[in-house]
């Protein structure tokens, strides 16, 4: 298997240099960039596996970085948000972000997590399942990784593929946040509900309906989702 590469884009050049020689010597390719504008012209002449980049960078900052990096990959983004920024990591999930790091994070937290994007990542481009899954108007394509709802394609990325799928696996029964993170996101996960609010809430907005209303994607207050067939 090929040494992935990593694109670290952070304007803290000692954070930088803490993230790739990390990497570096777990067998990992790593470039750098220290502000959105540099990280893009990397991106665009580079074949990149995985992205790691702070919010608050002077100039393009990182929500734009995503934003524009979304427009022609779904490549793993890890954010870099510092303690308090909760609104910044909401945004940066609705723009397409995987998962993110708070500073400071230690070296166990930055490899599992880079490690879990990357697998999560895998798991699509290997297909591993066959045949369609089918839940009313809803279609999932196993092995293409695509999805169509009233006979019209969605544009999922790669997280909210694996979720929607795990829910269609399970009509009918209340999946507990932590069994729903460990199942999509990996072992390491848990306690991360707010991902869940997020996922679920970009995914009421493109098979519901009406998502204010969600029929197919139902919260079990306090416990988790479920996903409804009919």
């Amino acid at each position: 298997m090929t040494r992935p590469l990593v694109l670290v884009v952070d304007d803290e050049k000692p954070l930088r240099n803490f993230v790739r020689r990390n990497l570096e010597v777990r067998n990992f390719n790593v470039v750098v960039a220290a502000n959105g504008l540099e990280a893009l012209a990397l991106f665009s002449t580079k074949n990149i596996d995985l992205v790691i980049l702070d919010i608050m960078m002077p100039g393009m900052d990182g929500l734009e970085t995503i934003r524009r990096i979304r427009r022609r990959s779904m490549v793993p983004i890890i954010v870099l948000t510092a303690m308090g920024e909760e609104n910044d990591k909401i945004q940066a999930f609705d723009l397409g972000a995987d998962d993110y790091l708070t500073k400071p994070f230690g070296v166990g937290e930055l490899l599992a997590r880079v490690r879990a994007v990357l697998r999560r990542s895998r798991w699509m481009e290997t297909p591993v399942r066959h045949g369609q899954l089918v839940r009313g108007e809803i279609v999932a394509d196993l092995e293409r990784h695509t999805v169509t709802v009233r006979n019209q394609r969605l544009d999922l990325t790669p997280t909210e593929f694996n979720l929607l799928v795990f829910l269609m696996e399970n009509p009918g029964k209340v999946l507990s946040h932590r069994a729903i993170l460990q199942n999509v996101w990996g072992p390491e996960y848990g306690e991360e509900s707010e991902y869940l609010r997020v996922y679920i809430g970009r995914l009421r907005q493109k098979i519901e309906i009406d998502p204010g209303n969600p029929r197919l994607l139902r919260t079990a207050r306090g416990v988790g989702y479920v996903f409804e067939s009919n």
